[in-house]
């Protein structure tokens, strides 16, 4: 949707447990590869700035947050943010055992766009 538009730098941030050992996660990294597909950003750096040309992810680690992730779209007149926060881990562990149910009679490599049929 953001495509078309000029004028926005792309920033991203998130947010997970102390446990959670990589940074930034692979949620975080998906997301920031979506967003590199559909618009002239070339890659992610982590850390709080990035080169013009790529996308700078923030990756924080606090006691007990399951996870929120933020994109933002900044620019001089307005800031748009797509956020998802997890309150708990409940949602991960359905996620894990519907893709366990879904995946019982295949044999390949699947995603989860496979699981819940996104193209």
């Amino acid at each position: 949707m953001m495509k078309a538009v000029e004028g926005y730098n792309i920033s991203m941030e998130e947010i997970h447990h102390t446990k959670k050992l990589d940074a930034p996660s692979g949620t975080a990294i998906t997301l920031a590869e979506g967003v590199i597909e559909n618009t002239s950003k070339k890659a992610w750096e982590l850390g709080e700035k990035a080169s013009e040309e790529n996308i700078a992810i923030v990756a924080k680690r606090i006691p007990e947050v399951p996870g929120t992730h933020s994109v933002w779209y900044d620019s001089e007149v307005d800031t748009i943010e797509i956020k998802h926060t997890a309150h708990n881990r409940k949602g991960f562990a359905l996620g894990a055992v519907i893709a366990a149910e879904w995946i019982s009679d295949k044999t390949g490599v699947f995603s989860m766009k496979d699981v819940l049929n996104i193209r």
